[in-house]
């Protein structure tokens, strides 16, 4: 029964990506208002600091309105490491923000490189720290701690989340700057995700199946919901000054991709909760049906049920307080300007979040019972025997 509807819903994403999988021609950086520029990223390592005086601008007013003649700014010297230029001394200015207390000497930084043309000199800017060692130190930690909690299984899960950026690299993004339908993009590319993570991390069961199941069918309702709360609270996509850049180089259809990223992210931002809840309610029901191999498929469901309400509760404070966390800055600021509460929750800013995270959690919820009837139905349906020999290879996620 599963692979009746399971195999159509997986076979239509497969052909939706090939009829929608985007094609270089090489000009998009040009459409896109993109011009080539052969600046060069590379890094260097910093020698040593100095501190100037240098003329304010507009975002050095102080907090009464008034605006100091001049600053300090942060001169770094720094020694390039890698590139053409490797071994050449350099001096670039710092951000705004950073102190020479930010920037000892030692410190590995990236630098931008704008080589001499057209009359103009040779050009060195300040980019950014260099954080690849701190950051694949922290990710090698992660990989180890989960092979030795969750073993092969975790490890699979690990494989199945890097394939997972290879399709939304190489498909979804490509697509949207296309301009290919962005709801199709995100049904597709998470379908054909979610079936690649689930069955590499879980193995191929029935179990598994009926989770996929209730994740593609909350992806379903998710976009859906996400549609129309878009439409009905005439959310554009654009809110900050990078939404409106993201338009720009877009190019003549800028203002109607950006409404389809929004769509896309409401569908992408699901993927991860609701394939946590599906998983747990169809190996939950497993658990108890292996318990007791003569429960009602009734009783099945409402075992499961009782799992899944506990589960809702805490997923919703999850998805609030996740949001609360990335928006930090920004409920920082409305603090400060002391704007009204219902003023700024409808503004489009939060309207957008408000809109994706409430199509997120419906989308959620619905998809606990859908899942749970079904593993109720196809658990109850298998053979005492065979339930209870799979089942030791069942844990509740």
């Amino acid at each position: 029964m599963l692979g009746l509807v399971l195999g159509p819903l997986l076979l239509a994403a497969v052909v939706g990506m090939i009829l929608t999988w985007p094609h270089d021609d090489g000009g998009s950086g040009q459409r896109a208002g993109l011009v080539d520029v052969g600046v060069e990223h590379v890094t260097a390592t910093v020698t040593g600091t100095r501190t100037e005086q240098c003329e304010s601008t507009v975002e050095d007013r102080l907090p009464d309105g008034s605006q100091p003649d001049q600053v300090p700014c942060l001169l770094v010297l720094a020694t390039v490491t890698s590139g053409a230029q490797s071994g050449t001394d350099i001096e670039v200015w710092a951000t705004a923000t950073l102190t020479a207390a930010d920037v000892p000497e030692g410190t590995r930084i990236v630098v931008q490189h704008y080589p001499a043309a057209d009359g103009a000199p040779e050009t060195w800017a300040w980019s950014d720290f260099a954080r690849g060692v701190p950051l694949a130190t922290l990710a090698l930690a992660f990989v180890l701690i989960t092979a030795l909690v969750a073993g092969w299984r975790g490890l699979r899960a690990i494989v199945g989340l890097g394939l997972a950026f290879v399709v939304l690299w190489q498909y979804v993004l490509p697509g949207l700057i296309a301009g290919e339908n962005a709801v199709v993009l995100a049904l597709c590319g998470s379908a054909v995700i979610m079936a690649v993570v689930l069955y590499l991390a879980h193995g191929f069961s029935l179990r598994t199946s009926t989770a996929l199941l209730g994740t593609l069918t909350g992806l379903l309702l998710v976009g859906a919901l996400g549609a129309l709360g878009a439409d009905a609270a005439h959310l554009t996509g654009a809110t900050t000054e990078e939404d409106y850049r993201l338009a720009t180089l877009l190019g003549d259809n800028g203002a109607a991709a950006l409404r389809g990223v929004f769509l896309c992210g409401v569908v992408l931002a699901g993927l991860g909760v609701l394939n946590d809840v599906t998983i747990t309610q169809a190996s939950a029901v497993w658990e108890l049906r292996a318990m007791d191999p003569h429960a009602s498929w009734r009783g099945l469901f409402t075992g499961g049920m009782r799992i899944g309400r506990d589960h809702i509760a805490s997923t919703i404070y999850t998805i609030a307080f996740a949001y609360a966390g990335a928006s930090l800055p920004v409920l920082l600021l409305l603090q400060i300007y002391e704007l009204p509460l219902g003023q700024t929750l409808t503004s489009g800013q939060f309207a957008q979040e408000i809109v994706r995270t409430l199509a997120g959690a419906i989308g959620l919820i619905l998809a606990i019972p859908f899942t749970t009837a079904i593993a109720a139905v196809v658990a109850h349906g298998q053979e005492p025997a065979r339930l209870s020999r799979a089942s030791g290879h069942s844990h509740v996620h």
